[in-house]
């Protein structure tokens, strides 16, 4: 499975989501390779600091910022793993692009925001394209940093907007604004893997990586 967490619009926590469940599928026995696809480092960054704390599982991760060899590199490589999780975006990239040409699957964060809403627009023509491309691509999206709480008019607001956009399809498996993520994050690791455990932030992720694989 190739799975790419990919938006144009950046702050959205696309690189947090894709180290989370780079991490879960890790620690379900999948042999995983995570690609940082933007130019920032900050996915690289994290899996540096894991493996120099010594964590494990490892997981193997690279960055490829550019378009033409993230492309080469996944087409040759891609048969040694399981699960291939591409950290891409923050704007209209070849990195991105390229990403959505090899992926099975498209994950688009966004956030209970006005530009977070509009800049959908501008993922579902990249969208549009790639299908014209290839057949397959499955694209969905995901509330992320939504509001804390299960009752939120601009969670509500944000979500119901997705529905102007067919291009993807809105998963029911929120994640919402925790302290814990950025904590997790700074140690290179997984809110699953974190002590003491968000009982929360772990279980909304583990229903969104189910909800995905």
């Amino acid at each position: 499975m190739i799975l790419t967490v990919g938006n144009t619009k950046g702050g959205v926590g696309k690189t947090t989501l894709a180290v989370n469940i780079a991490i879960a599928r890790a620690l379900a026995g999948r042999d995983v390779w995570l690609i940082d696809g933007d130019r920032q480092g900050t996915a690289q960054t994290a899996i540096a600091i894991r493996a120099e704390a010594g964590h494990l599982p490892g997981i193997a991760c690279a960055t490829y910022p550019d378009g033409a060899t993230l492309r080469s590199q996944v087409q040759q490589q891609r048969a040694k793993f399981d699960d291939i999780i591409i950290d891409a975006g923050g704007r209209d990239s070849t990195a991105l692009r390229a990403a959505l040409i090899l992926s099975d699957m498209l994950l688009v964060p966004f956030q209970p925001r006005s530009y977070d809403v509009w800049a959908l627009d501008d993922i579902a023509k990249l969208i549009d394209e790639a299908r014209a491309v290839r057949d397959g691509l499955q694209a969905f999206a995901v509330l992320n940093c939504a509001d804390p709480g299960e009752v939120s008019a601009d969670n509500a607001d944000a979500a119901a907007a997705v529905a102007d956009f067919p291009q993807f399809e809105l998963l029911q498996t929120p994640i919402r604004r925790r302290k814990s993520f950025a904590n997790a994050a700074g140690q290179g690791l997984s809110v699953l893997e974190a002590k003491p455990a968000d009982k929360k932030a772990c279980e909304e992720i583990s229903a969104l990586v189910s909800a995905l694989f």
